[in-house]
């Protein structure tokens, strides 16, 4: 069965270009030409990887981006991130892009294939119940109450984290006594030596 890539991009062109740069036989390639069909394509196909332009009608490449992140069984998707202008995704989501690739316009076969590859690469580091990579954006009343279920995972994740911290805190509290102690010897000693 063809790996199947979901090429979100208002250019025919581009679409165009990636299915043909791709292996015949290998991908199976799903076009959509805008955000909204992007989103209502990813949750009707589940693709194997996704292609995003971050430059679309109807629905912007980051609003599409943000959707998927709210959902945990997206979020694990490969994604390719792609713009002509690198400062348009950057001015939303800053560097080092951690759980998926970006894709400069225009590209070749040898950069889209790697992208690919890449791409599959950093959605296996991705921890399953990560937090958004992006800066949140301000929630909404009808946002807040469907984010309530996920906060609750969130939550506990932050606990385990504030946990952590505190021991490590605590340890290097105890490592700071310690060389108080030893600062203060040392003072001792070169009292003595001046006497």
């Amino acid at each position: 069965m063809p790996n199947k890539i979901l090429v979100i991009d208002d250019s025919g062109v581009i679409r165009k270009t990636v299915k043909d740069m791709l292996p015949t036989g290998k991908f199976e390639i799903v076009e959509a030409k805008d955000g909204v069909e992007g989103l209502n394509l990813i949750r009707k196909e589940r693709p194997n990887w996704i292609m995003l332009d971050f430059i679309l009608p109807k629905k912007s490449g980051w609003d599409v981006f943000q959707e998927i992140e709210k959902q945990p069984e997206l979020r694990t998707i490969p994604l390719v991130v792609m713009s002509g202008r690198k400062d348009e995704v950057t001015k939303e989501i800053p560097e080092p892009f951690e759980f998926f690739e970006f894709l400069a316009k225009p590209f070749d076969q040898k950069q889209l294939m790697a992208a690919l590859k890449t791409a599959l690469d950093k959605s296996k580091k991705r921890p399953a119940a990560a937090a958004p990579a992006a800066k949140a954006a301000p929630a909404s009343a009808a946002g807040a109450s469907a984010a309530a279920p996920a906060t609750a995972a969130t939550d506990g994740a932050a606990a385990g984290e504030i946990q952590a911290l505190k021991q490590q805190m605590a340890k290097m509290q105890a490592e700071i006594e310690g060389l108080k102690k030893q600062n203060a010897q040392i003072m001792a000693f070169l009292q003595k030596l001046k006497k």
